[in-house]
């Protein structure tokens, strides 16, 4: 069977995702199954401008794009059955493993695995937070640096079966000011590798050809000098940054 036009066949809705806090939909175009988000289900949100989600979605695949990391599935704008929206390939988790965990604060594994916090949880049992010491997740960290994202959940990080890392649900990026929420804070202070330099070289210089010309269609010209300064100054610190400013450093709920 010939492999749908994804921009312009039917956009077909099979199922909607209950857990999501804007409108998300299940859909299939063709025997493609895809995830569509519709600008008109976007809820209000107090600092981010109206019905601008869809496009810093877009707008962040088109960074991970230019990082080479292949950390955002591919996503695009269409229109659908309830107007333009977001529209992302559909991936596959496999249940055997979890990148992010909340586990006993005493059953901390020695190696392969990054404590971010503990507390206690509705038990008043004390627990650790703690995600993958790997470099799809290192990769994903540097790239939610840079796009600024300010809901990196523990849910948003999707594992696949052969190893590889997806990040999703990035309506939240882009703002100009500081906003970096995530749960990816196990290599606080870590030098960063020639390969996430790199990717970050990357990045600044897209912002000068077409990754830039792509952006300006979809974010502000004042969030993409934003991001562009991002770039530059996790270049110079050439490590990751600790967490600033008076607003908590992880999204909440952590899933």
């Amino acid at each position: 069977m010939p492999t749908p036009d994804l921009v312009t066949a039917e956009l077909t809705l099979t199922g909607r995702i209950t857990t999501a806090s804007n409108a998300t939909f299940l859909g299939s175009i063709g025997d493609v199954v895809v995830v569509y988000k519709p600008i008109a289900g976007e809820s209000p949100l107090w600092d981010f401008p109206q019905g601008t989600l869809a496009h810093r979605e877009v707008a962040a695949y088109l960074v991970s794009q230019a990082f080479g990391w292949g950390i955002v599935p591919r996503t695009w704008l269409r229109d659908g059955p309830m107007g333009e929206g977001m529209v992302q390939l559909w991936q596959e988790q496999d249940p055997a493993q979890d990148a992010v965990d909340l586990i006993p604060a005493d059953h901390m594994p020695e190696t392969g695995w990054k404590h971010v916090l503990q507390g206690r949880d509705e038990n008043g049992r004390l627990v650790a937070l703690v995600h993958e010491d790997s470099p799809a997740l290192r990769r994903m960290a540097v790239f939610d640096v840079i796009v600024n994202n300010a809901d990196r959940k523990g849910d948003h990080i999707l594992a696949l079966a052969d190893g590889h890392r997806h990040g999703v649900d990035h309506g939240l990026t882009f703002h100009r000011d500081h906003k970096l929420r995530t749960v990816l804070w196990g290599w606080l202070g870590d030098a960063l590798t020639a390969d996430e330099e790199a990717g970050i070289d990357r990045v600044s210089e897209g912002l000068h050809g077409e990754l830039g010309r792509n952006l300006a269609d979809l974010l502000s010209a004042e969030e993409i000098a934003s991001l562009a300064a991002r770039c530059a100054r996790l270049r110079l610190a050439g490590r990751f940054p600790a967490p600033s400013g008076e607003m908590s450093a992880v999204p909440w709920p952590l899933f």
